[in-house]
C-alpha cells in the first residue's frame, strides 16, 4: 500500500470515527433532526394546496424540492463550515504536519459531510412517503434517478464548499456564505414553482446548482403530469446533468489549487494571531 492510498485509508477511518462522535453527541443530534423536521412540518401544512391549475398537492411537490436544496446547504455550507472552523482552531495545521495529511483530512470530511446529507435526505423524504401520496411513483425508476441526482449534487456542491471555506477569513464569515445561499432558495422554485416567478429571477436561478437539484429530484419522484409547471414544460434531464457535471468540474479543478494555497499559509503563528483576534472579541 502506497502512503496515498494509506492516506485515503486513514481519512475513510476518520471519517467514521466523526460520524460515531455526531451520533452521539445530542448538540449534533439537535442539528442534524432539527431542519429537516421543520421542513416536514412546513411541508405538511401545506399538502392540501395544489399546483396551478392541478389536483396534486404542493406539500408533496416540495418534497423533491427541499431534498435539492438541502444537498446544498448540508454538501457545500457543511463543507465550508467546517474548514473555516478547523483552519480557526489549528486542526488544519495539524493535518499539514504530516505525511499527506491534508489528503486524508479531506478524505475525512467527504465522507462525514456525505454521511450528514444522506441522512437529512432520509430525514425528509422517508416521513413524506406516509404523509403525501404521489411521491416516487416510478418505483425502481425513481430511487436510481434520485441516487444519481444526490450522487452529482455532492460532487457539485462539496468541493464548491471547500473552496468557500478555504477563503473565509474565519468561521462566522460562514453567514456571508449563507445568506446568499438563502437568496437562491428563494427563486430556485424550493416553496413554489420557478415559472410563476420574473423570467430574469428563472435565468439567474437556472446559473447555480439549486435549481437544477431541485429539478432533477421532481423529475425524479414526482409524476410525470406535474412536468406542466416546469419551465419549458419539460423535465431537461440532459441539462440536469450538464450543468451539475459543469458545477462538478468547476470544483474539481479549483478546489486543489486553492487548498494548497490555503495550506501553505497556514503556520502556527497564523492559528494563534486568529485565536487571539477571536479572544479580543469575546472579550
Amino acid at each position: 500500500m502506497n502512503a496515498v492510498q494509506h492516506s485515503v485509508r486513514l481519512g475513510v477511518q476518520r471519517g467514521w470515527l466523526e460520524i460515531r462522535q455526531m451520533m452521539t453527541n445530542r448538540e449534533d443530534l439537535f442539528n442534524t433532526f432539527i431542519f429537516p423536521v421543520i421542513f416536514v412540518v412546513v411541508m405538511f401544512f401545506m399538502r392540501d394546496a395544489k399546483l396551478p391549475g392541478m389536483d396534486f398537492s404542493l406539500g408533496a411537490a416540495t418534497v423533491p424540492s427541499v431534498l435539492g436544496a438541502s444537498i446544498v446547504f448540508t454538501g457545500m455550507l457543511g463543507m465550508a463550515g467546517v474548514l473555516a472552523v478547523e483552519r480557526e482552531d489549528g486542526t488544519l495545521l495539524r493535518a499539514k504536519a504530516t505525511p499527506n495529511g491534508m489528503l486524508g483530512y479531506l478524505v475525512g470530511k467527504v465522507v462525514t459531510t456525505s454521511f450528514g446529507t444522506v441522512v437529512g435526505t432520509l430525514l425528509v423524504l422517508i416521513p413524506s412517503l406516509f404523509l403525501f401520496d404521489g411521491i416516487a411513483p416510478g418505483g425502481l425508476t425513481s430511487w436510481l434517478g434520485l441516487l444519481w441526482v444526490l450522487a452529482l449534487g455532492l460532487l457539485a456542491t462539496m468541493p464548491i464548499g471547500a473552496i468557500f471555506g478555504s477563503l473565509t477569513t474565519n468561521a462566522r464569515s460562514i453567514g456571508l456564505i449563507m445568506l446568499p445561499t438563502l437568496g437562491l432558495g428563494a427563486i430556485s422554485g424550493v416553496f413554489y414553482p420557478i415559472t410563476a416567478l420574473p423570467e430574469w429571477l428563472q435565468g439567474i436561478a437556472q446559473v447555480f446548482p439549486m435549481y437544477w437539484l431541485g429539478l432533477g429530484m421532481r423529475s425524479a419522484l414526482l409524476p410525470d403530469s406535474t412536468v406542466l409547471i416546469e419551465i419549458g414544460q419539460s423535465w431537461r434531464p440532459w441539462e440536469t446533468l450538464g450543468v451539475l457535471t459543469a458545477w462538478a468540474v468547476i470544483g474539481l479543478v479549483l478546489a486543489p489549487v486553492v487548498l494548497r494555497r490555503m495550506a501553505r499559509r497556514e503556520s502556527g503563528s497564523s492559528v494563534a494571531a486568529r485565536r487571539e483576534k477571536a479572544m479580543q472579541r469575546i472579550g
